[in-house]
């Protein structure tokens, strides 16, 4: 297989500096205030970034090491396939997050729902605009009948951790 490689854009802060005070999801982190600090070099493309009201933040899960294909989610206690979860012990450990964008100010972009640790690297950033996801129905898999709560959950060492 090729390797691909990426070049951080920016770097995210956040309040969260441990793993197990971390979200999971950012349902779970409503109004957690952070920021993002994109370098130099790529301001230019935060034209107009702030006429939208939430953005799509792409990073790199740095402190997560290994993976299994099989995993128990936070909100099963059966197994399920890697890419039927958004665990973040991944082949390609990347995370994907929806963001309220509060305001920009240079390269500087304040943020509210944050559910990533603080010194992430920022691989990307696109738009959140509704109308470009589809509007048909949407099947929620095995989470259909899960039970727990997003909001309550925080990270432990099954999804960031050293492997197991």
């Amino acid at each position: 297989m090729a390797t691909i490689s990426f070049t951080p854009i920016g770097i995210i802060h956040t309040p969260y500096t441990l793993l197990e005070d971390m979200p999971i999801q950012p349902t779970g982190a409503l109004g957690v205030p952070g920021w993002v600090e994109v370098y130099p070099e790529f301001i230019e493309g935060l034209t107009d970034l702030e006429g939208f009201s939430h953005i799509y933040l792409l990073f790199h899960f740095h402190k997560s090491e290994g993976f299994r294909l099989s995993v128990v989610p936070f909100l099963d206690t059966r197994p399920h396939g890697l890419f039927a979860t958004r665990a973040p012990k991944r082949p390609n450990p990347i995370g994907l997050s929806v963001v309220k964008l509060v305001r920009r100010e240079g390269q500087i972009l304040y943020i509210e729902n944050v559910d990533m640790l603080d010194g992430t690297p920022l691989l990307d950033i696109k738009p959140f605009v509704p109308g470009f996801e589809q509007d048909a129905e949407i099947r929620r898999g095995w989470l259909e009948n899960a039970n727990g709560r997003v909001d309550d959950a925080r990270s432990d060492s099954r999804f960031l951790d050293k492997p197991d």
